[in-house]
Formats: C-alpha cells, sequence, structure tokens
C-alpha cells in the first residue's frame, strides 16, 4: 500500500515537470521567433515599467520634501517681516463730532430759519446732525475728504464766532485748499517712506486721500505703508524685484480713496486709474490681482496678495462693531448647525474660528474632513470677513462598560 501511495506520488511529480518543460518549450520557441528588434522592445518595456515605479516613488518623496521645506521657508520668512515691521495704526470712526462751548451755539450753527445750517451743507457736502447731544454737533458724510473739511470749517466757524452764509463759503473754500495740500504731504510723505519714486501727482493725491479713509477700522494710509513695507521684504527674501513689490503694496488699494465715486471693485478701479498715469504693467496686475479678480501675471502680485493678507489679518489692525461682530458669530454658527450630522458648534477668536462637535454614529473620520471643508466653502461663498476663518471638527468616540 506504501508503495501504491509513493507510485502515485511520483507519477504527479512527473506530470509536473513535463507541463513545466512543455511551457518552457513553448516559451522558447515564442523567443526564437522573435526578431531583434523584437526582444529588444520586450526588454526596454520591461525595464520602463520598473523605471516608471521608481521614479513615481521618488517624485512623491521629492514632492513631500518640496512641500515641507517650502512651508518652513515661508513660516521663517513671514515671521521675520512681522517682526522687522513694528507699526501703529489710529482707527477713526464714520463721523466725525465738533465740541462746542456751549448749548446756545447749537442755535447760532443752526441760523435763522435754518438758513446757516443749510448753507453750510451745500457748501461742503455734508450733513449736519444737531440733536440732544450736550454740547457737541455730529458731521456725516459718505465722502471722508469732504467730512473732514466740514470738520475743520465747523471747528474755525464755533472758534471765530461769526457765523452766516458768506462767511461758511469763505472758510469751507480756505479749508478745502488746507486739506488738498495736506492730501498731497500725506501722499509724498507715504512714497517717500516706502521708497517708491516717480509717482505721478495725480497718484501721490489719490494716495494721500487713503488718510481718511478706514476699512474695519484700519486706517487705508498706513495700511498701504505697511504692506508695502511687508511686501518689499517678502520679495527681497525670494529674490523677486523688491521696487515693483513695494510700488504694488502702496497703491494696492488706492481704488478705495474713489471707489464711492465709481461703479467696480477698488481693485479694478484702482488699477484702471494708475494705468492711466503711465505706471508699469506688473505694478498694475499687482494691484488688480490682490483679491483674485485678475489672474496674476508676475511673482510680485502674489507677494501683495500676501503681505496685503498679512496687515489685515494682523490681531488689533482692524475692528468691527458690536452689531457686525454678533451677527458674523451668529451667521458663522447658523452656517455650521444647518449641516446634517451636527451636534453643536462654537464661533471663537472673535469670529476667526467655528468649533463643530458632530454626531460620531452619522459622521467618520472621512466626513469629519469633508464636512470641514463643505463649511468652509459655504462661510466662504455667503460671508464678508477680514482676514481667514478656521473651521474645526471635532469627532468624538466613547466606549463605556462597568467591571462587576
Amino acid at each position: 500500500q506504501q508503495l501504491s501511495k509513493r507510485q502515485s506520488a511520483l507519477d504527479r511529480k512527473a506530470n509536473e515537470l513535463k507541463t513545466q518543460q512543455e511551457e518552457q518549450m513553448e516559451e522558447m520557441q515564442r523567443i526564437a521567433q522573435m526578431t531583434m528588434e523584437e526582444a529588444r522592445g520586450t526588454v526596454l518595456e520591461t525595464a520602463e515599467k520598473e523605471a516608471r515605479n521608481d521614479m513615481a516613488r521618488i517624485i512623491r518623496q521629492v514632492e513631500a520634501e518640496a512641500r515641507e521645506e517650502a512651508e518652513r521657508r515661508a513660516r521663517e520668512i513671514i515671521s521675520m517681516v512681522v517682526q522687522r515691521l513694528a507699526s501703529e495704526h489710529v482707527s477713526e470712526i464714520s463721523v466725525s463730532v465738533v465740541t462746542l462751548p456751549n448749548d446756545e451755539m447749537k442755535g447760532r450753527i443752526i441760523g435763522r430759519n435754518g438758513r446757516n445750517i443749510r448753507s453750510f451743507e451745500i457748501a461742503t457736502g455734508v450733513d449736519v446732525v444737531v440733536d440732544d447731544t450736550p454740547e457737541a454737533v455730529t458731521i456725516s458724510s459718505f465722502d471722508p475728504v469732504r467730512r473732514e473739511v466740514a470738520k475743520r470749517t465747523m471747528a474755525k466757524l464755533v472758534a471765530d464766532g461769526r457765523i452766516h452764509p458768506a462767511r461758511i463759503e469763505k472758510l469751507v473754500s480756505d479749508t478745502q485748499a488746507e486739506v488738498d495740500e495736506m492730501i498731497r504731504e500725506e501722499g509724498e510723505s507715504a512714497a517717500y517712506i516706502t521708497g517708491v519714486h516717480g509717482l505721478h501727482p495725480e497718484v501721490i493725491k489719490l494716495l494721500g486721500q487713503l488718510k481718511f479713509r478706514t476699512s474695519y477700522g484700519q486706517n487705508q494710509h498706513a495700511h498701504a505703508i505697511e504692506t508695502a513695507h511687508l511686501a518689499g521684504m517678502i520679495a527681497a527674501e525670494l529674490g523677486a524685484n523688491v521696487d515693483v513689490a513695494k510700488a504694488g503694496g502702496l497703491l494696492h488699494d488706492i481704488g478705495k480713496a474713489i471707489d464711492h465715486e465709481i461703479e467696480g471693485t477698488h481693485a479694478i478701479i484702482g488699477s484702471d486709474f494708475i494705468r492711466r498715469y503711465g505706471v508699469s504693467d506688473d505694478i498694475v496686475n499687482c494691484v488688480a490681482a490682490h483679491h483674485h479678480e485678475v489672474e496674476p501675471t508676475c511673482v510680485e502680485a502674489y507677494i501683495v496678495e500676501a503681505a496685503d493678507a498679512i496687515s489685515g489679518a494682523r490681531p488689533g489692525a482692524r475692528r468691527e462693531s458690536l452689531e457686525n461682530y454678533v451677527k458674523r458669530v451668529k451667521m458663522l454658527e447658523e452656517i455650521a448647525n444647518g449641516f446634517e450630522g451636527v451636534e453643536q458648534s462654537y464661533a471663537l477668536q472673535a469670529g476667526r474660528e467655528v468649533r463643530i462637535l458632530v454626531r460620531p454614529d452619522e459622521i467618520d473620520d472621512l466626513g469629519a474632513l469633508e464636512l470641514a471643508k463643505n463649511v468652509a466653502k459655504q462661510i466662504e461663498d455667503s460671508m464678508q470677513y477680514p482676514g481667514q476663518i478656521k473651521v474645526h471638527v471635532i469627532r468624538e468616540t466613547r466606549a463605556i462598560d462597568y467591571a462587576k
């Protein structure tokens, strides 16, 4: 019986060997029938497949290393330029208040049948609010330059005491000339401080008008100077054109000085304006592209965009009214709560972060990543805000048991 078992095993081995021999013979016949070119092609194809695999692995490794190095270098550059730049911002409000020596002055400002206040409003183009506020009148206007002219004129009238239509018109004319001169000096000062030369007088004038413009409480004249310094330092670190980056940073928000007069976004208005006065195409592109309304065509445009974001997002650089703050915080939480699987959401860091707690039985780990992206996209599409908002999704699973 053992002999028969061994015999059958040997027969099985013999059959396997025979099959392998036949396969080898077929392969050898196939190879023997190949020409030199076909054989070379087969060898090259095999080598190419192996090389592709090795190359893909090396590329992935190099990309990962390059990404890590780029992030590290970017953090170094940004932290360095922020430390090198120390600036101070003074926040102005949208209305101006003129202090009066006593409440009797309100009657003189209004005049008989309101002729004085009417003459003042016509000459300056502002609204004068005389209310129950003790020893003060409020001047309101969308145009910050007009508001400054009106504020100075009113202060002069109160100090002088002679208030009548002819006197009002004379003082408005004199004050307008003073403010125009101050605007020119502020524009020249900004260009001198940042080292940007050769600007047309009309561009200088518009640059000076930014002194009277604010965005979220941040003075735009100071913001332009700060952005120019940041852009120049980043450009120097990256080996880009420092002069173009500085000029682009200084002029990037110049459209805000006239965006209340012309339809369109401040980036496009500003770029069209400076193009008319001979500013180079690269600088024009820096201004036009800093909010992605136009495609950047030079590296300096990306630098200006980064410098603008750094200046605007710096803690304390900008402030908002309580009403806008509460509205933004509520809207953040409403957006987050609108997605399925969200248990609770909290707006933190003055509305710069939203933390979302999800139900773990409804959303898995991949779903949490997708939720973060979707919430961020919805915030971008439906809200306006300075800087950036961090979306933080938390998925927590707890397992509880008792030892008895």
